[in-house]
């Protein structure tokens, strides 16, 4: 009779000692620590691709490219996380465009000359690129309401142009694309790499030739979007 109910007081404590065991099994550990590794492990293969092309443009400076044009964007600024309107008045995720080299132009949809000049410079540039045009998007970041000059998109948003008429909010679209001190955001074009990330900012009025060599080069480089 003493004999059971000692047992049966220990029961709970034994029961309790093989739980806490059981938490504590290293082999838990080591399968939570493993798979994170493996989780970081997937993340840096996709993102190698890019890093290389980085590293090689901005450290290794291959041979003929001993300067770069655009400037880098450092830290860098991920696409911000909003919706956009496109041409046929749907709203869609900004982010539906990682994959791909965006050139990136901003501005009021009632666009002036020097707008219009930004259009054709983002457009020439992509349809010299040849075989690579594909892995490069154009877009016009629209900041207002109203409607587009019908040459406009008779010029530029049609297929072989490729240029993406997107409207954004004008405080979003500044917030991501940083002006040159003294300038606006609207002055100039920035690219965009293909996992999202905002990498050059170019000059005022830029140079389509040394804009079209950063381009190239990053191309070269890169072997994603």
């Amino acid at each position: 009779m003493n004999d059971r109910m000692t047992d049966s007081r220990r029961m709970p404590t034994q029961d309790t000692t093989a739980t806490a065991a059981k938490a504590a099994d290293p082999r838990i550990d080591a399968r939570t620590r493993r798979g994170r590794l493996q989780m970081l492990f997937l993340l840096l293969i996709c993102a190698s691709p890019v890093i290389a092309s980085y590293f090689t443009f901005y450290v290794i400076k291959p041979s003929g490219g001993t300067t770069n044009y655009g400037a880098l964007i450092d830290p860098q600024r991920p696409m911000p996380a909003v919706q956009v309107t496109g041409e046929n008045k749907a709203s869609l995720p900004l982010a539906s465009f990682r994959g791909k080299w965006l050139l990136v132009t901003a501005g009021p949809a009632g666009c002036d000359e020097a707008c219009a000049r930004r259009l054709f410079t983002i457009r020439q540039i992509r349809a010299g690129l040849g075989e690579d045009r594909i892995r490069v998007v154009p877009v016009w970041l629209i900041t207002s309401d109203g409607p587009v000059d019908e040459r406009l998109t008779a010029s530029y948003n049609e297929p072989y142009a490729g240029v993406r008429f997107l409207r954004m909010d004008a405080t979003a679209v500044r917030q991501w694309l940083p002006a040159q001190e003294g300038a606006a955001t609207e002055d100039t074009l920035y690219l965009v790499d293909p996992l999202g990330n905002l990498m050059m900012r170019f000059p005022a009025d830029p140079d389509p030739k040394k804009l079209g060599g950063d381009l190239r080069k990053l191309l070269k480089y890169s072997r994603i979007g």
